[in-house]
């Protein structure tokens, strides 16, 4: 191995150097502390887990993101998290137990065995929200609300939200009598849009029925609010939970609308991103000029099943990184104290009293600050007493 392949990292894996690092962590803090003004709690999820609780109820996407080790103590099968949601939903439901309502937050590392496009990183750091105990509307508005606040807070220059809801593909797949390898090889279909594909496989696999018209027109079920009128004469004669879905979208986009007039609502009811554990509204936010989206959530009821508690769920995560590459979020400028040591213990003092207001004091034996040092003041001492003046 030569020296250059020492520091070489892997593809997809990335280091921050200061003034990103700086940046991204005071993100990360303005964030959490976002969140619980609205009433979230904090927890810290371990990065590994038993792949039993791990993976568990999520299919078979998020299985192939993660990484898999063997436990030396145990013997049993260990994950590296690549999704933190299913971290909170065992802790409400055995950990952390609350009879009503629980809002937890969290932010931190996860890390996928591949890059989920070409430009992501394998070790993204997320932050997000999981509200569990409320089925209604009530709760979906509430993290749809908090994730364009974090999306201002990042300081996005526009507001875009895809909004969907999985709930009516399950209906139309459930009344059309799919089976469940018909009804993944359409949902394949729909979320390239491969509109051709579509329409062989429709006339392939529904010939005559009266919801072929439907299956046709799903992948086209996108645009602004007056998609969801067309939906509805669409769907005038389809089973009543594809309507309710509808009425659903429409209740909560009313009140998002009214509370953010400036944010862009756009939906596709062919969207089902996360369609294999998500169970209801969808939504997604976006950048201009990056094609993924930098949040994603939705509703997940029912996942807390498989550790005994079932709970309704709704949540998002925000990309953290992707975010960063934006060029969005700036370090502070670089800002601190020289102070050049010696031994009078007033100096110390001086410093540690400094340090503790919040101010950066860096103490070196020489007299001038390295031009790297960060510092734009130094520390002297004038009559009789410790203080701080400009460095120029």
């Amino acid at each position: 191995m030569t020296y250059a392949d020492r520091w070489l990292l892997p593809d997809g894996i990335e280091e921050m150097l200061p003034a990103e690092a700086e940046a991204v962590e005071g993100l990360r803090r303005r964030l959490v502390d976002l969140y619980r003004t609205w009433g979230y709690d904090l927890v810290i999820p371990p990065l590994l887990e038993y792949t039993d609780s791990l993976l568990i109820g999520l299919g078979s996407d998020v299985d192939l993101l993660t990484f898999k080790v063997t436990d030396q103590l145990s013997g049993r099968t260990l994950g590296i998290r690549a999704d933190i949601t299913p971290q909170t939903a065992r802790m409400d439901a055995h950990s952390f137990t609350r009879q009503g309502a629980n809002r937890l937050c969290y932010a931190g590392h996860v890390v996928h065995t591949r890059p989920k496009n070409p430009l992501a990183t394998r070790t993204p750091i997320q932050a997000g929200v999981e509200f569990f105990g409320e089925p209604g509307a009530r709760a979906d508005i509430e993290v749809i609300s908090l994730l364009l606040e974090s999306l201002k807070l990042a300081g996005l220059p526009s507001l875009h939200i895809d909004l969907g809801h999985v709930g009516i593909y399950r209906a139309l797949a459930a009344a059309a009598e799919l089976s469940q390898e018909q009804e993944d090889a359409f949902f394949g279909l729909l979320q390239r849009k491969a509109v051709t594909e579509i329409q062989a496989w429709v006339e392939e696999h529904l010939g005559g029925s009266a919801l072929a018209p439907v299956f046709l027109s799903l992948s086209g079920l996108a645009g602004d609010r007056s998609v969801l009128e067309r939906a509805r004469r669409l769907f005038a004669d389809c089973p009543s939970e594809v309507l309710q879905a509808v009425d659903q979208l429409e209740q909560v986009a009313a009140v998002v609308a009214a509370r953010y007039p400036d944010a862009e609502l756009y939906f596709d009811l062919g969207e089902l991103r996360g369609y294999h554990y998500l169970t209801g509204l969808v939504f997604a936010a976006f950048a201009p000029g990056y094609g993924n989206p930098i949040a994603s959530g939705g509703r997940y009821d029912h996942i807390g099943e498989v550790f005994g508690r079932s709970r309704p769920a709704t949540g998002f995560a925000v990309d953290i990184t992707a975010i960063n590459k934006l060029g969005l979020i700036q370090a502070p400028p670089a800002s601190g104290i020289w102070a050049a040591e010696c031994d009078d213990p007033a100096q110390w003092q001086a410093v540690q009293a400094l340090r503790a207001e919040g101010y950066r004091v860096v103490c070196g034996v020489e007299t001038d600050p390295p031009a790297d040092s960060g510092c734009d003041c130094r520390l002297i001492e004038r009559d009789g007493r410790y203080q701080t003046v400009p460095l120029a």
